[in-house]
């Protein structure tokens, strides 16, 4: 088993979610969407892997789905506050499925780490290439790709 991932749980899952995240990652930002087939996915990928893989995580198949209900319900709440889009609620909601509910706040202290990580790098990347850090709203091109930091927290999360 490689160094860093969790006891028990094999490369293949591993293997699966990052190819999930790598997907949602360059969906973001390619189109700056997360679709609806992605999320629904990840999120039964992730209820798969938590039944499949008893030894690997002492929690019950319920505090998986319950992880990614109060993602979801919570995501909803903040993209109705307009602070986050849907596609981002739907994503992270299926990614906390890989998680069990009592580990719900490492992932989400992973994706708000991440998600600083990759606002600098934005931030660096537009002033580099000459543009302003925040276009219009009705410019696609200069939002924040949010995708990659819950793919990138999710993805640490698990394999801590």
């Amino acid at each position: 088993m490689p160094e860093g991932l969790a006891e028990g749980v094999p490369v293949l899952a591993v293997a699966v979610l990052a190819i999930l995240c790598l997907t949602g990652a360059w969906l973001d930002v390619r189109y700056r969407r997360l679709p609806n087939w992605l999320c629904g996915v990840t999120a039964l990928a992730g209820l798969a892997q938590a039944a499949l893989v008893h030894q690997a995580h002492p929690a019950p198949l319920w505090s998986f789905a319950l992880h990614g209900a109060v993602a979801l319900v919570v995501g909803i709440g903040l993209f109705a506050l307009r602070w986050i889009g849907g596609g981002d609620a739907k994503f992270y909601a299926g990614l906390a499925c890989w998680i069990p509910f009592e580990r719900g706040a490492v992932m989400l202290v992973s994706v708000c780490l991440a998600g600083f990580v990759v606002l600098l790098g934005w931030f660096t990347l537009r002033r580099l290439q000459g543009k302003k850090i925040m276009g219009g709203k009705n410019d696609e091109a200069a939002k924040l790709p949010f995708g990659i930091a819950i793919a990138l927290g999710a993805f640490l999360a698990f394999t801590a």
